[in-house]
């Protein structure tokens, strides 16, 4: 049903500099493997196999990472080392990657609005790398796809989060209508504790129908002069249906450093067991 995943990638993330300086925050390394990796085989255990990527000026070392290194592979070609190029390797063999930039720094609605020539007229999933979700069973975004195929309308992933803390995010309230899926009436980005209508915060866990493209020429900036997708899922509401859904798993925001260290940590563990 969901053949495309788009990432956006050209921000700057600021929250880690001077490291992202010359270095994009979606290659920050958990363990062993780029943040933009973790993105892409979460795509991939969905079923999904073309990649396409927003990206901005700085951030040529994504398209490095999923392309071949000639000179590397025949340097540990026969070493006990080449073991660690399987992943990648397999990632490289079956997807697809198309990349287009994003000039201007105009918000998420803008960046998604910039890969509409890789989309095209379909649905379509979009990660937020620096948002890794960890899973023991269904990843977020093969959980997301199963509820497409069913009510065949925008999702978008929620948790709650504690209210001092809903200033951070775009913020849902609706009625849950099956087992966490909750149709969406009201979505406000980044309001104060007061007027935000629930505690219910989006991640960046996305299927959009490919309407939002329209719905997005005709957003007008919000907070901060930025054209915000949650503007534009609002607007979608009003014409038809969206769905926010409760996922099953862990979500570390490793856009921050605390969260970074924490899912640095999880995934240690993992990597040594």
């Amino acid at each position: 049903m969901i053949k495309k995943c788009l990432f956006p990638a050209a921000g700057y993330g600021t929250r880690f500099l001077p490291f992202t300086k010359a270095m994009p925050k979606e290659m920050l390394p958990i363990v062993n493997k780029p943040l933009m990796q973790y993105g892409v085989e979460e795509a991939m255990s969905a079923g999904i196999y073309n990649m396409a990527i927003v990206t901005g000026r700085g951030k040529r070392a994504i398209e490095d990472h999923f392309d071949i290194s000639y000179e590397l592979e025949h340097q540990i070609k026969g070493t006990d080392k080449e073991i660690y190029l399987n992943d990648i390797r397999k990632i490289l063999n079956t997807c697809s990657f198309s990349y287009t930039r994003q000039i201007e720094m105009k918000g998420l609605g803008h960046a998604i609005l910039t890969g509409e020539n890789l989309i095209g007229n379909e649905p379509f999933a979009v990660i937020l790398s620096d948002d890794l979700c960890d899973n023991n069973g269904d990843s977020v975004l093969k959980q997301m796809c199963k509820i497409y195929e069913k009510y065949r309308c925008s999702i978008v992933a929620v948790e709650e989060v504690e209210i001092n803390e809903v200033s951070k995010y775009g913020v849902i309230s609706g009625k849950e209508i099956d087992n966490n899926i909750i149709v969406v009436d009201n979505m406000i980005e980044k309001p104060n504790k007061e007027e935000a209508p629930s505690n219910l915060a989006v991640i960046g866990r996305y299927i959009l129908t490919p309407d939002i493209f329209q719905i997005l020429k005709n957003t007008k900036p919000g907070k901060n002069g930025e054209i915000q997708i949650t503007d534009a899922l609002l607007e979608q509401c009003k014409n038809g249906m969206v769905l926010a859904y409760k996922f099953n798993g862990t979500r570390y925001d490793c856009g921050s450093v605390d969260g970074f260290i924490k899912a640095t940590n999880v995934f240690y563990q993992k990597y040594k067991g």
